[in-house]
């Protein structure tokens, strides 16, 4: 099988502010958030192959990227799409005529992956076709119903147990057909689609379980202007 990194950048980082897509802002070394992403990808053995889902708006950044850091291992540029999910499909469709690919959704906003979670997860890709990466809930949660009310008016419904929940990360990897199959399901009704590929996985490919290898806090995603 062939481990093709999926670094997932066509965002335009509306919650941080500013013109700049967050995943083109520096960080303090210098380098921006894309590049220390795509870095961790470059540098990890498992990973044949990486493709950058880049804003349509900013398609030749990524180019003048690769000749700058010299990496060997990006192949394609892919254009995003609006949402999430639209980008993760733009992805899939092109590598749907490749046979024996297993494709891994990174957020291209979490720049400090570990080399530990990605042997992690190459590993699991052994035995399972479906992988995610999660981290356990330290807050308490609250279960509330929003609807239209303001948040001032929200109330606690109630208090589930922590120890039933984790927080998703990234990379999501799964073999081609499965995530393939998934999204077509998806695409064939008319709800919303999940806000990740594991959650579109979960609910369209139910008999392929996906297995959690444990995430880092520093694997954190760059949300808002106070993360950088």
């Amino acid at each position: 099988m062939k481990n093709v990194a999926v670094i997932l950048a066509g965002g335009t980082g509306s919650r941080v502010g500013g013109k700049t897509p967050k995943q083109l802002l520096l960080l303090e070394d210098g380098r921006s958030i894309l590049e220390r992403a795509v870095d961790a990808f470059e540098k990890a053995p498992a990973i044949a192959e990486i493709a950058i889902v880049m804003h349509p708006d900013h398609m030749d950044l990524p180019q003048n990227l690769c000749q700058k850091n010299k990496w060997q291992k990006v192949v394609k540029i892919i254009p995003g799409g609006n949402e999430r999910w639209e980008s993760s499909w733009h992805a899939i469709l092109a590598y749907m005529d490749e046979q024996d690919i297993v494709l891994w959704f990174h957020d291209a906003a979490r720049p400090f992956v570990s080399q530990r979670i990605l042997a992690d997860v190459a590993e699991a890709l052994e035995t399972h076709d479906a992988v995610t990466v999660a981290i356990p809930v330290t807050d308490t949660i609250y279960k509330v119903r929003t609807g239209n009310e303001p948040p001032t008016k929200l109330k606690v419904e109630s208090v589930p147990s922590r120890s039933d929940y984790m927080r998703a990360q990234t990379p999501q990897a799964f073999y081609i057909d499965v995530v393939a199959s998934a999204y077509m399901k998806a695409l064939a009704e008319e709800e919303p689609i999940a806000t990740d590929d594991a959650g579109i996985v979960c609910k369209y490919e139910p008999r392929h379980p996906i297995f959690i290898v444990p995430g880092e806090e520093v694997n954190r995603k760059i949300t808002y202007r106070e993360d950088l």
